[in-house]
């Protein structure tokens, strides 16, 4: 009988839990990081979802960042100026 080896394609993944940010009461006057995938229908998604919140509510500020490659994480940098410039960030995955 042959063996035939099977190989785990999950890994092993290291990392602490995190609990969730707290929600925010009301985002009026909130600053709002918009974080892009850089995926087409992301784009249309997070613009759409940007356009009702502005019509709804008076953000003090509403910043758009994309993603350089959808398939990577968010440089470091951009997370940290995300997290020193903005009260609420919302991105989302669109395919």
């Amino acid at each position: 009988m042959q063996t035939i080896p099977v190989y785990d394609p999950r890994g092993i993944v290291e990392a602490q839990p995190m609990g969730l940010a707290p929600r925010v009461k009301k985002i009026d006057g909130l600053r709002l990081a918009i974080l892009d995938n850089s995926k087409w229908n992301c784009n249309k998604m997070l613009r759409g979802v940007r356009d009702q919140l502005q019509a709804r509510h008076k953000l003090a500020a509403v910043n758009y960042f994309t993603k350089d490659s959808f398939s990577s994480n968010a440089a470091p940098e951009l997370i940290a100026e995300i997290v020193a410039n903005h009260d609420i960030a919302l991105t989302a995955i669109g395919d």
